[in-house]
């Protein structure tokens, strides 16, 4: 009974152990099935994102690089070849300036040009002119070569006092063209722009300064740019108001401004060889001046001879009284400013007694006109 009731017992605690068992290890079974089953939903969501990311990638990889050929403009490498002269026009932007380097195959296009002046700080600083350039360049080696510096130009200075004929003389000399092209164009007077009061005349008008002027410029497009400056000389120094308020016309003003120029000996005497013209001008007396007379002969020089005072013509004011038909040279500012500005004085003659030194002395009585002139004679003899 004892062996049977253990045999019962020990069946039922084996039993019962394996059933224990049997629970336990279906239980671990099925842990480690949901464990699975777990990771398996992680995996699963991973890599469709994993996926998913790398289809964005690689779209975002080309639609970058299709942004980026859209966006970046089309540039030709290098410095180019060849030669071309390109010419920036006044008032041009910096797109203005790329359509015309594009037009002409400097650079391959306009957003190209426009970008690469905007990277190197340039585009407000591009100046009018002619450019030696090169064709299919890069934009960056274009914007180095239209640096103001190489523009294309020749700086011609025309000095003050000079007459029209010596004036066209050096403006053919200094560019190369032909003399007869600016002789042409000073009698074409209807296109310079001239004022009424020249009375078609441009003697006088053809302002003395310094000109740039480039290679493709005109002889007509020179000496107007030339009155231009007269205009704008005038305009600042208000010729004809002034003008009117002495009793004279622009051009008789232009007029005495001439001989003012030519017959000075410094800046510091204009305003009283003015103040000479007008006094004279004002009594009945001739003003005899010998630069008119000479100019009348087209001679040069500071005396007149007794014959050079026989000419009949209208610039002798030895012979004709009042001021001469026109100027007889192209007076600068400083020479208006006086014609303008006469110095207060009661001077009726003047002589430059030392010429090489530029010194003339004033005076108003006859008889000391003649000491100053026998001054004069001396230093010629002796120097001064």
């Amino acid at each position: 009974m004892d062996f049977l009731v253990g045999s019962d017992d020990e069946g039922r605690s084996r039993r019962g152990s394996n059933t224990s068992s049997g629970r336990d290890s279906g239980g671990r079974r099925g842990r480690r099935r949901k464990r699975r089953r777990n990771r398996g939903g992680f995996l699963a969501p991973m890599l469709a994102i994993i996926v998913l990311l790398g289809g964005i990638g690689a779209a975002g990889f080309y639609g970058y690089t299709w942004v980026r050929d859209v966006m970046t403009p089309d540039d030709y490498t290098g410095q180019g070849s060849g030669e071309v002269v390109v010419e920036i026009k006044d008032g041009q932007n910096a797109s203005d300036v790329a359509q015309t380097l594009q037009d002409q195959d400097v650079v391959k296009s306009v957003k190209a040009f426009v970008n690469a002046i905007a990277e190197a700080g340039k585009s407000s600083s591009l100046q009018p002119g002619e450019y030696t350039m090169r064709k299919q360049m890069a934009a960056a080696e274009a914007v180095k070569l239209l640096d103001p510096d190489k523009r294309l130009l020749e700086r011609v200075t025309l000095k003050e006092g000079l007459r029209l004929v010596d004036t066209l003389k050096q403006l053919s000399e200094k560019t190369g063209k032909p003399l007869r092209e600016f002789q042409q164009a000073a009698r074409n007077v209807r296109e310079l722009g001239l004022p009424p009061y020249a009375k078609s005349r441009l003697e006088g008008y053809a302002f003395p300064a310094t000109y740039e002027i480039t290679p493709k410029m005109s002889a007509s497009e020179i000496l107007t740019r030339m009155v231009d400056r007269f205009n704008q000389t005038a305009d600042k120094d208000d010729l004809q108001g002034k003008a009117k308020a002495l009793g004279h016309t622009p051009h008789e003003i232009m007029t005495i401004a001439s001989i003012v120029q030519a017959e000075s000996g410094t800046k510091e005497d204009m305003g009283k060889v003015a103040r000479v013209v007008y006094n004279r001008l004002d009594l009945p007396m001739h003003l005899r001046m010998d630069s008119t007379v000479m100019y009348g002969l087209n001679k040069y020089g500071i005396e007149s001879s007794s014959k050079d005072l026989e000419s009949t013509s209208r610039y002798n004011t030895y012979k004709f009284e009042g001021l001469p038909p026109g100027p007889i040279a192209n007076p600068g500012d400083d020479a208006i400013q006086a014609a303008l500005n006469p110095t207060k004085g009661d001077w009726l003659y003047f002589v430059t007694t030392c010429p090489a030194k530029g010194i003339t002395k004033f005076v108003k009585l006859e008889s000391e006109f003649n000491v100053i002139k026998a001054e004069y004679e001396s230093n010629k003899v002796n120097g001064c």
